[in-house]
This record gives C-alpha cells, structure tokens and sequence, in this order.
C-alpha cells in the first residue's frame, strides 16, 4: 500500500510532458492523468498489489459507486482518497489483531519517515484539488495567497465554487480526512498541516446560509446532513490543542494574509455570517476552564521572552472585552479567575508574557469595569489578607503558607511591576488590609523570609501613589494614632511557614499578665521601628516631612488643651519626636545637624516645622514667662527652632540652601512668632536674636548682624548654661550633710553628651583637690562615684603631683570599683585603670596581672564574685595593650606569659579573655615574638583540637587572623618554623569544626594567609633605575 501511494504521488517530471505549445496548467493536467494510469497499470499486472487492489475495491464500492471521468483534478483526487481509505482500513485491521498481551517492538500502525512523507504528499493534493476550490471566497485562506504551485492550481481550478457538485465533493473530501484521524497516528498529519482547511470547510458545510438561486437545489439534501458537519466541528474543536484551534479560528475570522504573488499584505473578504461564527467559537474556547490561558497561547506563542508589549497589551484589550454572545456577569465569572491564574506560572519564559497580560488586563478592569473587577479579582486576590483579619477557619491554622505567599506574590507583580497608573479602586481595596500587610512586613523584619521585600515593595508603592492625605491617614493609623482598624484578629499571630514563607494560626493564651503586657509593649516598639525604615525609604518623597509636621501639630494641640500634670507627660513625649532628627547624626554638631535638616528638607517643610516649633514656645509665654523657662524640653525646642532659622538664613554658610525671594515670602509666617519672643522672652540673649532674625526676613536678607553666622550655635549653649543655673538653684545642704555642693543627678549623662558632641575625651572638670575626689568616689550616690572615677583619671592623665605620689591609693580606689556593680562605675574605673597602667606600666601592670591570674587581692573583694572582677581586670589589661604602641616588645613579654598559662584555666571565660588579650597582644609584638612562637602554635592548635567549648575555639582562631594581620608582610620571617601548622590548624577548622562561627573565623585567616603568600611569592614590582659608577 505505501509502494502504491508511492508510485501514485510521484509525479512525472513536466519537462517530459511540457513543450512549446502547452501552458503550465495543461501540463499539470497531463501529469496527473500520467500518474493515474500509471497506479492502474500497477495494480492491474503487477501480483505484488493484488491485496491493495482488492481493498481499493471494497472502499470504492462503499465510497464511490461511480467515478466521474471527465473531471481530470476530481479522478486524481478520487483515487488519493481510495489509496488512504485503503491504508486506513488495512491499519485499523492490523490493530485489531494486535494481541494486547504481546509487546511488538513498534505498534502496526507506525509509518516510517518515507510512508509519512508519501502520505504528506498525498494529503497535499487532497487538499489543494478537493477542498480548496470548493470553498466559498474569503473562507480559508486561498491556494494564490500561500505559494506559486497553489497560485497554478487555483488558475486550474477556478470554478470550483459555482459547480452544483461542489458541495457534495467538499462533504465527501472532508469525511474521508476525518475517517483517516480516527486513528492516532494519521491524525497527526492531517492536523499538523490541514487544521484550518477542515475547519474552514465543515463551518461552510454546517453553517454556510443558501442563496436565493440555489436554495430550490438545495432543499431536497438531507438537513441532518449539517447538523452532522455542526456536531463533527465541535468534537474537533474539543480534541484538538486549544491555541492551534484559535489560530486557525483568528485566521478564518478575516486576519489579514500574505499574497505569495504579489508580496503585499492582502485583506481576506470574510463572509458576515463566518466572522459571527468565528466570533462564537472564540468566546467559547474563552469561557470554557483555562480558555484564557490557550487565548494567550496563541496569540503569543513562539514570540520569546521579549515580545512587543503592544501585542501583550491587545491581548489583554480582548481578554477584558465581554463578548455579545455572553452575558457580562457571567464572562467576567469564568474570565477573571483565569487572569489571576496566569501570575501563577513557574516557568520564567512562560511568566514573563503571562504576567505582562495579567496586569494590563488587572488594570483595564479596574479602570473601566470597576464593579466586575472588585467581584470577581480584588476580592478574591485579597481573601488571604481579609481572613487574618476575620478568619472564617477557627482552626489551629486559620490561613496557609501558600495562600499568603501567593497574594503578596500577586499584589507584588500587580502594583509594583505591572502598574504604572494606579486607580483609585485599587488603592482602596489595598488601604483595607494595609494594616495586614504592614504587620506581615514588621514579622518578616525579625525573621527570614522571602516576603519581606515583596511586603516592603507594596507598601512603598502604596504611600506613593497614593493621594497625601490618604496616605497621611495610613500612616497615621499604622503607627497606632488612630483607631486600630483592620488588624489582624485577637488570639492570632504570625509564624514561620516551612517553605520560606508565613501563616497565621491561633495563639496560646499567655497565663503571665507580665509577660504579655511586655510582648505587646515590645511589639509595638518594634512597629514604630519599622514604620520608621519604611519612611526612610521615600527619600525623594515629601510624605516623611508632612508626616512629621502632622505628628507636630497635633502635639502643638494637645500641649494647649492639657493641664500642667498631662503637659509635663506630652512634653517627654515631644522630646521623643524631636529627637528623630537627631537619630541619624548623632554625633555631629548642632550647626552641621541643623545645615544637614534645612539641606535634606524642602523649605516649605522646614518653615513649617519652625512655625509648629516656635507657637509651642510662644503659648508658654502666654501663661506666664517664667513657665516656658522652667521646662528644659519648652527650651530644647525653642533651642532647635532659632537654631534652625540662623542656619536656613546663613546662605554663605550653607551652600546647599539657597533662599530665593519665594523663600522669603513663605518665612514671613515667622515674623509674629518672632516678635513675641523678642518682647516676652524672659532671656535677654533671646529677645536679642529673635529681634535679629526677625529683621533679616523682613528685609529679606539685606540686614544681616555681624555675629549672625554663629547664631545658629548659640541657642544649644544657651540651653546648656540655662540648665546649669537651674541645678545650681535647685543645690540645698542637710544638717548631716557634707558641706560641699550635692552632685546633679544628670552630669553623667551632660558628661558623655558633651564627649560626643566634641569626638574625644575632653571635658575639664571643675578644679578640685585630691582629697575631695577621693571623698566623692567613696560617696553612695552612683552619678557622684562615677564622675569622681573620671575626675581622678583625667589627674593621672595630666600627671598631677599629688595625684602621681598618691598612685598606690588610687589603684586601690580603682580596684574597689572595679567591683561596683552599676555598669556606669566599673566602666569608669576600667578607664582609671588603663590610664593608670599606661601612666606607670611596670608597677600597675604587675597588680594587674596578678589579679588577673588569680584573682582580686584586696580584703574587702567579694570572693563570689570572682570570676565577674577578673574579666574586668582582663578588660583593663586589653586597653593597656593598646596603648602600648612601640613600648609592646618591651612591656609584653610578661603578659604574654600570664596570658598563655591562663589558657589553661578551669573557667571558659577566662580562656577566651585570655586569648583575646592575647590576639590583641601578638598583634604589636611583631619580631619579639620570634622565640615564643612555637610555644604560641602548640598551644594555639592544641586549643583548636581538643577545647570543648565554642566560645574558646573561636578565641583561639582569632589569635590566628590577628597575629597575620599585625605580622603582614614579616609573617614568613616570624613564622617560618610554625606556619604549616597553623595553617592545617585553620583547615582542620574549615573542614571539620560544628560551630559555624569559629569556621568565618578561620575562614578570614585563611584569606589573610592566602593575601600575605601572594605578595611573598609575586612580589611587587618596581621599577627602579640604579646608578653604578665605575672606579
């Protein structure tokens, strides 16, 4: 049957038939009725055929009583349907007897690459001479549009259309195609390549209205015959892959196609009544399950990952597009569902082409079909979120993993990738669980998950995008001003999923009324923290800057309505909002702090803020002058607001502000707060510079004083010296007292402010004799020991004489201390200490080590407390070390002993205080370590290798890393006798320590050996050029 087919397909070459005097569609004539005669000659004489002919016969009787003689094409195509007839009756045979308990190597009905190519052939001219030309114009797309052998045929063929037996020859063609896709394996090639061309023609066969002139010829036919070709098109369409059949059902719709011909791009004429039917069958194939999925298919498969947006955004015009067939409720039920599923995709390629449908089409149904889209997508894209706030499921785990991780997913690629134009249903729906989402975010912030930055991303673009107030509002409400709503429900709480992700489920009631009092204090400290990162993100927004205002001028309004109890409570509350500012420059001065906030702000914000500055200070002065003085927060305030106008005034000095005259005029608002201070300010000093920025608004900068570019300093000091004269009013003396002035309970904290501000130690404190210091440090008060303990160590600093003859009571007054148990003592004696040791090195160090090594020596030390007192001491013998500089080869070799027998204590703690003075230690020995290095190496690696507990392990590789950081280049010429075996020390760490930090750790000293080999071995070169004179 296939050396049949073979011999039947195989055309005579028309060069043999073609002469002068024939066209091309004659010759094409001859060789089809060449090839004809040839089959019957075949069959008829040669015995290898009889069993082709025999079931030639029999299909022909069934198919074609009657052979028409006189259509040449018509034969040809007769006698290819009688040879695939025959092959698919003698498949469906062999399938038959195929036992189903045998195991053929290959099924009878699989062809070979030749028999598929025959049959491809065959399957061709079938096409092209049966179907074809009896198809109605503009149904199909036509042979001349597809290649110039399709152009001749059609030339041969023209008047197919108009034959009363066309119709009947296009049923019997097409029935034969569908009796040979009864089987698999020829289903396949007559659907690869001839999909279209049996749908164009059973949708004219089935649907296809007559004409007035036929409709006579036409009544007498069978009317189930199109009911059939009806029924046998939606079966295709139901077993065929869904994108093939909207492709093909595009194209028959009317898409334009391409004329081989002519090379011009060609509009088809469809039929009205195919282009409604296309049209059904579309929105069919849309509304049945995963219809939008096959839609996308077709239209962008085989486009790659970068395909052209424009096609992605018609895709999603269509998908949102609701059909006349269908109803809009119902479309938009089986619709929307299917594009939140297309977010879901895994494959990356696949992802990016469905997400960029998904959200343009997520958007046009919010823009213009609001109420669907808040039904059928918003809603339920946002159940999750909605149930942590209502769980619907009062089970242990009220919402899943997958469910949580998938809507963050969504609102991610929706707003945050796909949306560059943001609606107001949107920002709604997303306002709602907003409270949700933020406390999600603030969860992930304290563990690892990967929907932190999706959460983070949302919320960014939330405040935005959205109107100020709005987003005012939002802000306000997740920072717990406003009412707490649309939180996440009561006996519920996020916990970590096992996929990377979160879930909610119920929590276990906490029987401790303390313990759940500090779990919702501290959680929402952690919230405002949060909320603060956050806003530190909108770096380019104004919405941090209103916030802050807002926060302001709400205060302002608390502070005018309290009593004195409850404003002394707001004002600790205000000078918790005042210091944001100073949150992220700590440590620089008040004029750089206030340049940076006038420089970072825009001015309208910053006048704002001295504007809600300045009225709290003036409604002090409204009660009273002496009231706004008494408060020191009323002071800071004033303090900053001056500070902040003599800066954003001082354009010389600020190089980045510059005050135009719109500046001025949006300053005058300062200009009657001004004036009250400078007539009811009690302070003389700040009725001068009120008066004096006052007039340089007003002159908009043409009156400038002389002193005005310090004027920004000076309220801080103002403030400073104002306090002062406070505590020193507030000074009293007991009758069992001693005479001298009680110590402000503050001067610590004034201490360290002022050591900060200024970058070092250099406060001078008040003069006083060496007796009185000694009193102070023995006095019970905390504060008053404390600065003592500096007083003292600031004497040895400037190597006082009386303080230098008296050495031995202060070390002993220091060793007291040292076991104080505030942490604000002991630091200060630990400071005396090295002082006192780098002062006088050999007497001090000697007490030290010996404390160190076996403990505190005086009477009066607390022998429980032992161990607490010698890591202190080791504290203090590290400083020392430090600040040795050069003198370390000189001073350290009696550390360095002690410190290696101590690696032997019994307690941990001592053997990783040990090790890490001696790291410190080894690191400024440099040469002088030479002869204690393999006494340093076996005791390192025996560490390594047999200590037990992890915190000494870590100490004894840190030895490691800081001995090559301090040796760097000399490391082979120190080390050259123990190198390899601090080295396999390190590997044996890498690969085989449990503890992950001790592995960083040697990790680290590997890197620096492996910096320190590769300058020894490719040492720098340098170019050098040398002068040699010759004798």
């Amino acid at each position: 049957r296939g050396v049949a087919l073979s011999k039947f397909v195989n055309l005579i070459p028309t060069e043999s038939i073609c002469n002068a005097h024939t066209s091309q569609e004659e010759a094409l004539l001859s060789t089809l009725q060449a090839n004809r005669s040839r089959l019957l000659h075949h069959l008829d004489l040669d015995p290898g055929f009889l069993e082709v002919r025999k079931l030639r016969d029999e299909v022909k009787s069934e198919w074609f009583p009657s052979v028409e003689e006189n259509d040449h094409c018509w034969v040809f195509v007769q006698e290819c349907l009688l040879m695939m007839l025959a092959l698919t009756r003698h498949l469906s045979t062999e399938l038959q007897l195929a036992y189903p308990e045998s195991a053929p190597p290959l099924p009878p009905d699989v062809l070979s690459v030749s028999q598929q190519k025959t049959l491809t052939t065959a399957l061709q001219f079938v096409v092209s001479l049966g179907i074809c030309p009896y198809l109605a114009p503009g149904v199909g797309i036509p042979l001349g549009h597809r290649s110039a052998f399709g152009a001749m045929v059609e030339k041969l063929t023209h008047n197919g259309t108009k034959r009363p037996e066309g119709q009947q020859r296009l049923l019997t063609t097409t029935n034969v195609l569908l009796k040979m896709a009864e089987l698999s394996s020829l289903a396949t090639l007559v659907f690869a390549r001839h999909l279209g061309d049996l749908m164009a023609a059973l949708c004219q066969l089935g649907y296809q209205p007559h004409k007035e002139e036929r409709r006579t010829a036409e009544e007498g036919k069978d009317p189930e015959q199109r009911l059939m070709c009806r029924e046998v098109l939606r079966n295709l369409l139901k077993k065929v892959y869904q994108p093939i059949v909207i492709q093909e059902l595009l194209i028959l719709q009317g898409s334009k196609v391409w004329n081989f011909m002519s090379g011009k791009a060609a509009q088809g004429c469809t039929p009205s009544w195919l282009k409604r039917l296309c049209g059904q069958l579309l929105s069919e194939r849309l509304m049945q399950p995963h219809g939008v999925q096959a839609v996308v298919r077709a239209i962008l498969e085989g486009t790659g990952a970068e395909s052209d947006w424009r096609k992605c955004d018609g895709v999603a015009k269509i998908l949102v597009t609701c059909p006349q067939q269908s109803t809009s409720a119902g479309y938009y039920r089986q619709v929307c569902p299917q594009i939140l599923d297309m977010l879901h995709f895994k494959d990356k390629l696949t992802a990016l082409q469905f997400q960029r449908v998904a959200t343009t089409a997520v958007l046009f149904l919010v823009q213009d079909k609001s109420s669907f889209a808040q039904q059928y997508l918003l809603l339920p894209m946002l159940a999750p979120l909605q149930r942590c706030i209502t769980p619907s499921n009062l089970s242990k785990d009220a919402v899943e993993e997958w469910e949580l991780s998938q809507c963050v997913d969504d609102l991610y690629k929706i707003c945050v990738v796909g949306t560059n134009q943001p609606s107001a249903l949107l920002l709604t729906s997303l306002t709602n669980v907003l409270p949700v989402l933020f406390t999600l975010f603030c969860y992930t912030k304290q563990n690892v998950s990967h929907l932190r930055a999706p959460c983070q991303e949302i919320m960014l673009w939330y405040l935005s995008q959205s109107d100020p107030a709005a987003a005012l509002y939002a802000l306000r409400q997740l920072s717990g001003l406003k009412q707490h709503n649309h939180q996440v429900a009561a006996g519920f709480h996020f916990c970590p999923g096992s996929d990377g992700g979160v879930r909610l489920r119920s929590r276990e009631d906490c029987s401790d009324e303390d313990d759940a009092l500090y779990e919702k204090l501290s959680g929402e400290q952690w919230k405002l923290e949060c909320l603060n990162e956050i806003l530190s993100q909108l770096k380019d927004s104004d919405l941090p800057g209103d916030f802050f205002l807002d926060l302001l001028q709400e205060l302002t309004c608390w502070a005018a309505e309290a009593d004195a109890d409850e404003q002394q409570e707001l004002d600790v509350s205000a000078m918790t909002l005042l210091d944001l500012e100073r949150k992220y420059c700590p440590k620089l001065s008040d004029r750089v702090r206030g340049w940076l906030f006038c420089s970072y702000f825009p001015v309208l914000q910053v006048v704002d803020f001295i504007v809600s500055l300045l009225q709290r200070a003036c409604m002090g002065l409204d009660d009273g002058p002496s009231s706004s003085c008494e408060s020191p927060v009323e002071s800071q305030t004033l303090s900053m607001a001056m500070g902040l106008v003599a800066t954003l005034l001082s354009v010389p000095q600020v190089p980045l502000t510059i005050v135009n005259s719109e500046d001025y005029l949006c300053m005058s608002r300062l200009l009657s707060p001004l004036d009250t201070l400078s007539q009811l300010h009690p302070e003389v000093f700040i009725q001068e510079l009120a008066s004096n920025l006052k007039a340089v608004i007003a002159t908009h900068g043409a009156y400038m004083p002389e002193n005005f570019s310090a004027c920004s300093a000076q309220p801080s000091h103002y403030t400073d010296t104002r306090e002062t004269k406070k505590k020193q009013k507030t000074t009293f003396t007991t009758p069992g007292s001693s005479s001298r002035p009680e110590k402000p309970e503050n001067a610590p904290m004034q201490l360290a402010t002022s050591e900060a501000a200024k970058g070092k130690d250099s406060y001078d404190f008040p003069p006083k004799s060496l007796a009185e210091w000694f009193l102070e440090a023995c006095d019970p008060d905390v504060p008053t020991r404390a600065v003592a303990l500096r007083g003292l160590t600031q004497l040895v600093q400037k190597r006082d004489q009386e303080t230098v003859q008296a050495q031995e009571k202060v070390l002993v007054l220091f060793l007291e201390n040292l076991e104080h148990e505030d942490s604000f003592v002991y630091l200060s004696a630990i400071q005396g200490l090295s002082v006192l040791a780098d002062s006088f090195p050999q007497r001090i160090l000697e007490r030290l080590l010996l404390d160190f090594q076996r403990g505190p020596s005086l009477p009066t030390s607390n022998k429980e407390r032992s161990l607490e007192t010698r890591l202190k001491v080791g504290e203090v013998l590290m400083r020392a070390t430090r600040a040795m500089g050069e003198l370390a080869p000189h001073l350290g070799q009696p550390l360095l002993g002690i410190f290696l027998q101590s690696t032997k204590d019994p307690d941990p703690s001592v053997r990783a205080s040990s090790l890490s003075n001696l790291a410190e230690l080894c690191q400024r020995l440099e040469y002088a370590l030479g002869p204690l290095t393999q006494e340093l190496s076996t005791c390192l690696t025996a560490l390594i290798k047999t200590e037990k507990e992890a915190e000494v392990r870590r100490a004894a590789v840190h030895v490691i890393t800081q001995l090559l950081k301090g040796l760097s280049d000399k490391t082979t010429q120190v080390l050259a006798d123990v190198l390899l075996d601090l080295y396999r020390a390190l590997k044996w760490v890498v690969r085989s320590d449990p503890d992950s930090v001790a592995v960083l750790h040697a990790q680290l000293a590997l890197e620096e050996l492996d910096d320190v080999m590769r300058k020894f071995i490719f040492p720098e070169q340098k170019l050098e050029k040398k002068i040699v004179v010759l004798p």
